[in-house]
């Protein structure tokens, strides 16, 4: 069922567990993270990036195609834009299904950041939308995901009061893309994140962490978890390894079929790896 972000993150959040978030860039992908929803019977964000409606050249195709495999589905799915750089996206976030957007003007400096953001969270609440946003360039360090970047709690702290955001993602020692599982992260650091800041912690970046550290990281105050480089390793994988079992294969049902079958797994793992207090959604 069609649920909101605000709502599930809200009730990960009371109850002290993580709400997983996965990027998606095929049907495949969001079929993958629903079959896995449903597998656990755990809640789960449908991600959007920025990239993803670039690739497809406009975000409602595959908007549409979440907004009805949610709305089909047992388990609890909401839709949520991902790295949102420019406001004509933004603006769509509403009229494609989406309950929330993540706005990312971490490349500015700092200021442009947080005005620009504070613009975007306007927008966002007066168009009931759920908006996360994340700090940029800390000391000229780079962007907040940058290996060997952390956030300050203090810059967080006046970040979130200055633009007004519901939730925030912070660095902690996870980066994007990473194909191995080898990120450590600063639990201490988000413990201090946590009692700083009054809204939800997102952790970008989590395909790079082992299991048990993103279980870690959920108990030690994050909320919402991000994943995307691991569904598409499991996927990528079984495409190969069904192409190499079968080179004279046309139909690409053949080995997408055993890849959204390796995506929802991966998506199944996940959840029940950051699910700390046996949270469940209702199904129908």
């Amino acid at each position: 069922m069609l649920s909101t972000t605000t709502d599930l993150i809200a009730e990960a959040r009371a109850a002290g567990t993580g709400i997983a978030a996965f990027n998606v860039i095929t049907l495949e992908h969001i079929e993958a993270v629903a079959a896995g929803a449903e597998i656990t019977a755990l809640p789960a964000i449908v991600q959007i990036s920025h990239n993803a409606v670039r690739y497809h050249h406009d975000v409602m195709p595959l908007a549409a195609a979440a907004v009805a495999i949610a709305e089909a589905s047992p388990a609890r799915l909401s839709l949520h834009l991902d790295h949102v750089e420019d406001t004509g996206l933004l603006h769509r976030t509403a009229a494609c299904g989406a309950s929330s957007v993540m706005f990312d003007a971490s490349r500015l400096p700092d200021e442009q950041n947080i005005a620009a953001t504070r613009a975007a969270a306007d927008w966002a609440h007066r168009n009931g939308v759920f908006i996360e946003a994340e700090l940029g360039e800390i000391g000229g360090k780079g962007s907040a995901h940058t290996p060997g970047v952390r956030t300050d709690p203090a810059q967080a702290a006046r970040f979130v009061a200055e633009t007004g955001v519901d939730a925030l993602a912070v660095a902690v020692g996870s980066s994007h893309a990473m194909l191995t599982r080898t990120a450590r992260l600063d639990l201490e650091l988000i413990t201090r994140l946590r009692d700083a800041v009054p809204v939800p912690l997102v952790l970008h970046g989590s395909s790079g962490i082992p299991h048990p550290a993103l279980r870690d990281a959920v108990t030690h105050g994050m909320t919402k978890v991000n994943i995307g480089t691991l569904l598409n390793i499991a996927f990528t994988d079984s495409i190969r390894s069904s192409l190499s079992e079968d080179p004279a294969t046309v139909d690409p049902r053949r080995y997408l079929a055993p890849a959204r079958e390796a995506a929802a797994d991966a998506v199944a793992d996940c959840l029940k790896a950051i699910n700390t207090s046996g949270i469940s959604g209702p199904t129908q």
